[in-house]
């Protein structure tokens, strides 16, 4: 095995570059004493959405300021992190939107049972992240 990707910690306020470690899902290097020393040394885990991989032909990516270690990785986890890495397609984007608007077509009948269901108002904003004024609306 050869080093076919970087760990890196993604510096703050920094845009999200790569894959978080853990969306990846296990990686053998993930367990060696290198890794577990330099997050450690960073005083990160391995799950935290700070700690980002790339593959090495992407290294260019990588913040100049970043912490980064060389990985190994075998043929199936490369491609794992390439997946991981690769943009959304904007037909999968666009799929997404699209089922956005359907599941926020009736919310207007959903706020309504929820409020008749005795849910205040401010709780309900709260957990749909609707204005209070919209929903204010709706019980006039």
């Amino acid at each position: 095995m050869a080093d076919d990707a970087y760990l890196f910690l993604l510096p703050d306020r920094h845009p999200r570059l790569g894959a978080a470690l853990a969306a990846v899902g296990t990686l053998e290097c993930a367990e060696t004493p290198a890794v577990l020393g330099w997050l450690h040394a960073h005083g990160v885990s391995a799950s935290s959405e700070q700690v980002r991989i790339l593959p090495v032909d992407a290294q260019a990516f990588i913040p100049e300021n970043a912490e980064r270690l060389p990985v190994p990785l075998s043929e199936d986890e490369a491609l794992r992190v390439q997946q991981e890495c690769a943009p959304q397609a904007v037909t999968d984007v666009e799929s997404e939107l699209l089922e956005f608007r359907e599941t926020t077509q009736d919310w207007e009948a959903l706020v309504h049972r929820a409020l008749t269901a005795g849910i205040p108002a401010p709780r309900i904003a709260q957990l749909t992240g609707l204005d209070p004024q919209d929903i204010g609306r709706l019980t006039l």
